[in-house]
C-alpha cells in the first residue's frame, strides 16, 4: 500500500495508544524510552489534523482495585488509575481540540489491552466513515498490538507507525514477535518519512 501524506483526509484516523505518564519513564509502569515518542507523535497529530482526519488517543483508566493489578491477583503494579497524575496524558503529547478520547479498562473485573475491547471505538470510526487507521503509542507487545489486531478484525485498512512505538519487551523479542504477529494479521508498517516519499513496489 502506497499512502502519501498529502492524500490524507476525513476517512482516516489516527490512533494514539495509550500514551500516559505511567507508562512513560518516571511512571508506575515505564516503557523504556517511551517518552521519546512525543515528537514523532506530535508530528502524526499535526498532519492529520492539518488533513481533516480523526484523531483518537486511548487511555487505560482504572479503578484502584483493577484486576490487573499485583495487590489484586494481576499481572501489572498498579497504573493508571482514573483520576491520577499517572492516567493523565503525556505532557509532551500536543492532543488537538475535538481528539476523541477512549477510555479502556475502566470496570474492575474486566481487562482492555486493545483501544476497542469494551469501548465504542468502532462505531464511533464508522460514524465518521472512517475506512483507514494509521496506529502509535504504547506499548508496542501490549495495546498497540491488541488495538491494531482489533482493527484489522473490524475491516479497518490497518498501518502501524513504526517510528511511533516502544516495546516493554518482558520477554526479549517481544515487541519484534508482536511486530511480526500485526503484519501476518494484515497489517502495513510505515514510518513518517515513507509517508511523506512512498516508493511503489
Amino acid at each position: 500500500m502506497c499512502v502519501f501524506l498529502k492524500e490524507l483526509g476525513s476517512r482516516d484516523a489516527l490512533i494514539i495508544v495509550d500514551y500516559q505518564v505511567d507508562f512513560c519513564p518516571g511512571g508506575a509502569l515505564p516503557v523504556s524510552g517511551g517518552d521519546e515518542l512525543a515528537p514523532f507523535l506530535n508530528r502524526y497529530i499535526s498532519i492529520f489534523a492539518d488533513s481533516g482526519s480523526m484523531i483518537v488517543a486511548t487511555r487505560d483508566y482504572h479503578p484502584p482495585d483493577h484486576m490487573s493489578f499485583r495487590d489484586h491477583g494481576g499481572t501489572w503494579p498498579s497504573h493508571c488509575v482514573g483520576g491520577t497524575t499517572g492516567a493523565g496524558f503525556h505532557p509532551g503529547l500536543s492532543l488537538p481540540k475535538g481528539t476523541l478520547v477512549i477510555s479502556k479498562a475502566i470496570e474492575r473485573y474486566r481487562e482492555a489491552y486493545s483501544g476497542f475491547d469494551g469501548t465504542k471505538l468502532a462505531d464511533n470510526l464508522r460514524e465518521r466513515g472512517i475506512e483507514r487507521v494509521f496506529v502509535g503509542g504504547l506499548a508496542t507487545d501490549y495495546c498497540v498490538k491488541n488495538t491494531v489486531l482489533d482493527a484489522i478484525g473490524y475491516g479497518f485498512h490497518t498501518v502501524l507507525l513504526t517510528d511511533a512505538i516502544r516495546s516493554v519487551d518482558v520477554e526479549p523479542g517481544d515487541g519484534e514477535k508482536a511486530l511480526r504477529e500485526m503484519v501476518e494479521a494484515g497489517a502495513k508498517t510505515s514510518t513518517f518519512d515513507e509517508l511523506a516519499n512512498p516508493v511503489s513496489s
